[in-house]
Formats: structure tokens, sequence, C-alpha cells
């Protein structure tokens, strides 16, 4: 069963290596530097490496916003994202996977009456708006850099391109593995909670974990995503919205491997901690926003007189509408399985009063005999929501104080440290 349930998973990993492929690899074909064929193999390897090495970063902040705690509605969330991608990979569209899939998880959580998590919601898509930009940055000074050194030094022209043509399967490679550690969160993140796989020893070399497993189940479906249907998009991002030189599609694959990398590298947020720094959100990054804003840093470097406007509002359009489509869509297929199809697309989460809060309403309530009709009244509450595994009800305090005996308490949202898990 849960063989049959992972195939939305695998589609949507394929919907991945067909799209976002050309965020590692496009700038190189589109500009004839690369063939399709080597740059679909190099690809492939690195997703995967990348996947399984580095994907369980970023897969702990998608759990976040949403922890799908069913078989069938992880099934019908990753379904939803997989038909959004396909859907604007026909159009030619550069479409995001981490959108489509977040607004899958959102439409999740409408439909199951779960809380989203404000903070993971805010760190994902935050990194929507600061990405691009920030490769846009990396990217105009990459560029502007690369202009002064070729102005000093004095190299054949031949030689320049046949070390830009290594440059580029080099720097693609890099990409692969920063797109294989970041976005495999987005083709089995969903998957990870309910994962019946142990621990898999591989010939006493090195063991694969549950999710480390589903990740290189994850890769191989990015692979054969990359292979049979990732060439047009590929020359969509590589020469429709600007005409990129050999050099600048190096500068552009360089500077989209640096910020996938920066989101998505554990070892990173282990050294920053250890020497007092700040961190970095280890989110999934949406590499189509990535690349098309070092693109448009290559233009703006060049005086951006070469832009195409037309496409670029194309894609823009494709930004702002995946999340919704995909929620919608979420929505609509879970009501479908639910009550077509019978299946458990959810599990209500019971929680009780922790502890901490119960002495916190012996403070506050008149009478501590209050402590424990409250806690019952709180408990039946909670039992009657359905919560997502990552927030909770919290109680209003302030307002249960000055109504301690109305049997009512008000709720606002917080973190689940208030509640625990009751043991039936």
């Amino acid at each position: 069963m849960f063989s049959f349930f992972l195939l939305s998973g695998l589609f949507l990993g394929w919907s991945l290596g067909a799209n976002d492929a050309a965020n590692a690899y496009g700038t190189a074909v589109g500009t004839r530097m690369i063939r399709f064929r080597t740059a679909a193999i190099c690809c492939s390897v690195f997703v995967i490496l990348g996947a399984v090495v580095g994907g369980s970063g970023p897969s702990e902040t998608l759990g976040k916003l949403g922890a799908v705690n069913a078989l069938a509605g992880a099934f019908t969330v990753a379904l939803a994202a997989a038909l959004t991608v396909t859907w604007m990979t026909r159009l030619g569209i550069p479409v995001s996977t981490s959108q489509a899939i977040v607004g899958a998880i959102i439409g999740w959580n409408f439909f199951s009456e779960s809380l989203t998590d404000s903070a993971a919601l805010t760190k994902i898509v935050s990194s929507w708006v600061i990405c691009p930009i920030l490769a846009a940055l990396f990217a105009f000074v990459f560029m502007k850099a690369v202009q002064a050194l070729i102005r000093r030094i004095s190299v054949h022209l031949f030689r320049i391109d046949a070390a830009t043509r290594y440059g580029l399967i080099i720097v693609g490679a890099f990409a692969s593995y920063s797109l294989g550690a970041n976005n495999i969160a987005n083709v089995m993140g969903v998957f990870v909670p309910i994962a019946p796989f142990g621990d898999l020893d591989v010939f006493g070399l090195f063991t694969l974990n549950a999710a480390q497993q589903l990740f290189l189940i994850g890769g191989i479906a990015i692979s054969i995503g990359v292979f049979t249907y990732s060439k047009r998009v590929m020359l969509t991002v590589g020469s429709d919205l600007f005409r990129l030189s050999p050099i600048a599609a190096l500068v552009v694959v360089l500077a989209q491997a640096l910020v996938l990398f920066l989101f998505s590298s554990q070892g990173l947020e282990r050294w920053l901690l250890s020497h007092g720094l700040p961190t970095i959100p280890l989110v999934p990054v949406s590499s189509s926003q990535v690349v098309i804003g070092a693109v448009i840093g290559i233009g703006v470097a060049r005086g951006g007189r070469n832009i195409q406007l037309g496409i670029l509002g194309q894609v823009f359009w494709g930004w702002v509408s995946t999340p919704v489509i995909s929620a919608v869509i979420s929505f609509v297929l879970l009501f479908f399985v639910q009550n077509v199809f019978s299946q458990k697309v959810f599990s209500p989460a019971q929680r009780e009063l922790s502890p901490a809060v119960a002495a916190e309403l012996d403070d506050v309530l008149a009478e501590p005999g209050d402590v424990a009709r409250a806690q019952g009244d709180a408990l039946g509450h909670v039992r009657n929501a359905r919560v997502s595994g990552g927030t909770a009800q919290r109680l209003d305090l302030a307002a249960l104080a000055e109504r301690p005996r109305q049997g009512v308490l008000p709720a606002t949202t917080a973190h689940d440290k208030y509640f625990h898990d009751k043991i039936p």
C-alpha cells in the first residue's frame, strides 16, 4: 500500500527533474556550450548525491509547516503539487516546486482544519523574496569581477572557451548537488513522518536511515524527469529570458549554486553556531526564482538592454499563481479521496494540558479547585480540534483570569510546548 501511495511523490520528483534541472544546466545547454545528454547525466548523478547526503535540513522545516499524518493525505498533497508543476512545465514556465508543495500542504491544513506554523511559513515565503535578490547580487558582483579580470589579462579566445566549458560542467555539478540537497524535501518531505522503512546497511560501508532511503528514491525520480522532459525548460531559461554568453552562463549557475547551498547546508549551520554567528534558515528554496534572479543580475550588469520583459512577466505570473493553484487542487483532491474513495487523509491529534500550564493556571485562577475543571474543559476543547503535529491551541491566561468560572477557555495560536500528547 505504501508503494502505491508513494507514486505521487515519484510523480512530483519527475516533475521537479523536468522543470528544475534547467536551473543547473539550462544556461549551459541554452548557450550550446554543453550537449543536453552530457548535462542530463551530470545533473542526475549529483542530484541523487545531494538528496541522500544533505537533504534532511530543509525537510525538517517543511515538516513544521504542516505535519501530514496520514498516508493517503501525503499521497494527495504530493499529487496536487505534481499536477501543478506539470501543468506549468507544459506551458514552458519555470515554475517553483517549492511553491507548489507549500501551497499543497496549506491546502491540507485548511481541509483538516489544522493550524499552519506561521514561523515556518514566514521563513519559507521570505526566502522566495530574499533568494532571487541574493542571486542577482552574486551574479552582478561575479560578472563585474570576471569582466575586470578579462580586461587585465591576455588569454586566447579558444582557451577562454575551453575553460568556460569545463567550468560549466563543474559548477553545474555543484548546482545539481545543491538542488538535490535543498529540493528533495519538496518531493519526499511529506512522506518522511509515515515512512515504514528501517535502517539499511549498504555492504557494511554506510547506513541509510528511513528518510535517506526516501530521498534516494526521490532522487532517482528526479533523474528520470531530467532525461525525459527537461530540455524545453532548459532552453527557456538559457536563451529566451536573456541572451547569455558562455561566461555569463557560468556566472549564473555559480550564483544559483551558492544560494541553494547556503540554505541547505547543515555543516555551514553548525559552523556558524559554533562561532556564535547568526545562522541561515534551512528552508526549501525556489531554485527557479534563484536562477531567474541571477539572470536578471547579469542583465543589469550589462545595462539591462536585452532582458525579455514579456518572458519575465510570464515567469512572475507563474510564481504568484503556483501556491494558490496548488492549494486549491490539494483541497479539492483531498475531498474526493476522502469522500469518494473513502481514504483517511488526516488523523486528528489529541492533546492535553502540560504540567507547566496547569501550574500557571493555578496562579491565575480564583480558586485552586478551578484548575482541574479548567483542565477538563481545555482537554475536551483540544480533543475536538484537529491540530497539526507542529502547532496547538494555547490558553489565553489573561482572559481566563478575568472569567475563571465560565467554562469557556479563549485560545490563541502558539507552539505545542503548552500541550503534550495524551496517551489513550
